[in-house]
């Protein structure tokens, strides 16, 4: 997949490109119900990553009548999902089925991919308990 346009969304089938307004995403998935979760940060339950079905968060910057920059991946029933290394492998099979193998593996349960101005990382990290943490974010201004 060429993330350097925006993600492909398998259901429903709806792309969505990177510097979307909030009320034009909104008018795209409107047929998901999406949540607002805060100022410029929207969640939907939908199927990607090659037949994953999960929710999807959509990050605008600035949180007031910014742009979109970046797709965060979670599980719909997160955080109470039972098995962490479980989801971990789940997600990394997934991402690998649709993006290649990583360009960067930083440890055990954390890897990256770099596609030029845009990066998707996938690792669990310790916070109040550990976390996966899935997210695919344009670093810099592109067209």
């Amino acid at each position: 997949m060429d993330v350097s346009k925006g993600f492909q969304i398998e259901s429903p089938s709806v792309f969505v490109p990177w510097g979307i307004s909030e009320a034009e995403l909104l008018t795209l998935v409107a047929v998901t119900n999406p949540k607002k979760v805060t100022d410029g940060y929207y969640t939907i339950k939908c199927v990607s990553l090659t037949g994953l079905q999960h929710m999807l968060g959509f990050h605008f910057l600035p949180r007031v009548g910014g742009g979109l920059v970046e797709f965060e991946f979670f599980r719909d029933n997160y955080p109470d999902y039972p098995d962490l290394s479980r989801s971990f492998s789940e997600f990394q099979v997934h991402l690998e089925a649709t993006f290649g193998p990583p360009t960067e593996e930083l440890g055990t349960q954390s890897c990256a991919w770099v596609f030029g101005l845009f990066v998707l990382n996938h690792y669990i990290q310790e916070g109040f308990g550990p976390e996966e943490h899935v997210r695919l974010k344009k670093l810099a201004a592109s067209s």
